[in-house]
């Protein structure tokens, strides 16, 4: 006569409803034991490969190779004499003109950037309004995003040519400059500088404000209407309701026009390229002229890692302050 004491482990563990260890029964629910990660990986590496090629290939193999040559001493013809330490590095921090170069591309940054968000928030504000032709209006504002930006500085550049620069000659017209051969804009390095400056803000508006308008458009209707019936006016829902929900569209507009203005050279290269010494320059062109005049590709990638570096401070010192990613 059989009892409750000799049942089996797995007519015990079904007694009470409750599966014992290496009975094979499944857990909880009915749900399947989950598969060891590697084998996932393995079943997703057909679909990632590609892109960790192209990371390895277009990201980490020349990084690494920056990082390589910026310890070697590699002749003007390309040849490398061998391992030189740190006195690339040390010849960089040691050039005279390093410390304004560092100073004129913070500059450069934190004004491009700024000067883009600040406009940007008022175009998306008013685009997302409803107006008439309000299709082509967005349309339009692509245009200096699609345009090459080469281009773009360019008929800047021509435009400010004392004798036939249509907007040297606009300046006259208005009564900023007295005569169109007193000033030549793109000779002075402060001036073209500066310039620079505008058409960096310019080329970089589309996309602020393209991403700012998206943010827009998540904006519960709702939640505007509850602010305008507790009385709160225009400039109160912006700053109270709109402009918190705007915090994720924000730090993604921030932190990719802080990246993209720091390594721009075209506008620069194009508007100060022609002026002599290093007065206009910022490390993006330092690094070119170190290519392309000085033929020294050992400093240049030194000033290439430091550039990088130089990034990334940037970057974390806004992610730990703004906290970008934190919920409003």
């Amino acid at each position: 006569m059989s009892t409750t004491s000799d049942a089996s482990p797995i007519q015990a563990g079904a007694a009470d409803g409750r599966p014992r260890p290496g009975s094979g029964a499944p857990a909880k629910g009915g749900a399947a034991a989950p598969r060891p990660r590697g084998r996932d990986l393995l079943h997703a590496l057909p679909w990632i490969g590609p892109a960790l090629i192209l990371i390895f290939g277009v990201v980490l193999f020349p990084a690494v190779v920056m990082f390589y040559n910026s310890t070697r001493d590699i002749s003007q013809s390309g040849v490398d004499k061998g391992s030189v330490g740190l006195d690339n590095y040390i010849e960089v921090f040691n050039f005279p003109y390093f410390w304004p170069i560092f100073g004129r591309t913070i500059i450069w940054v934190v004004v491009v950037v700024v000067a883009t968000v600040v406009i940007s928030l008022g175009l998306a504000q008013i685009l997302n309004k409803a107006f008439p032709g309000r299709r082509i209006v967005r349309l339009a504002v692509i245009i200096p995003w699609a345009a090459s930006v080469v281009m773009t500085t360019m008929v800047v550049y021509y435009g400010l040519e004392p004798y036939f620069g249509i907007i040297n000659k606009f300046l006259v017209d208005i009564g900023l400059v007295d005569t169109p051969e007193g000033y030549g804009w793109t000779r002075n390095p402060v001036t073209a500088f500066a310039w620079s400056i505008v058409v960096a803000i310019f080329v970089s508006l589309p996309f602020t404000t393209y991403t700012i308008l998206a943010g827009l458009q998540t904006v519960p209707g709702e939640v505007l209407e509850a602010a305008k019936m507790d009385g709160a006016g225009p400039i109160r829902t912006y700053w109270g309701v709109v402009l918190p929900q705007l915090r994720s569209a924000l730090a993604v507009a921030v932190l990719i026009n802080i990246i993209n203005v720091f390594n721009s050279l075209p506008i620069l290269k194009v508007m100060t390229g022609s002026i002599p010494g290093y007065d206009a320059d910022t490390i993006m062109t330092m690094i070119f002229k170190y290519i392309q005049n000085q033929h020294k590709v050992d400093v240049a990638s030194a000033l290439s890692v430091v550039a990088f570096v130089i990034v990334i401070v940037i970057v974390a010192v806004y992610v730990r302050v703004v906290k970008p990613m934190k919920e409003v």
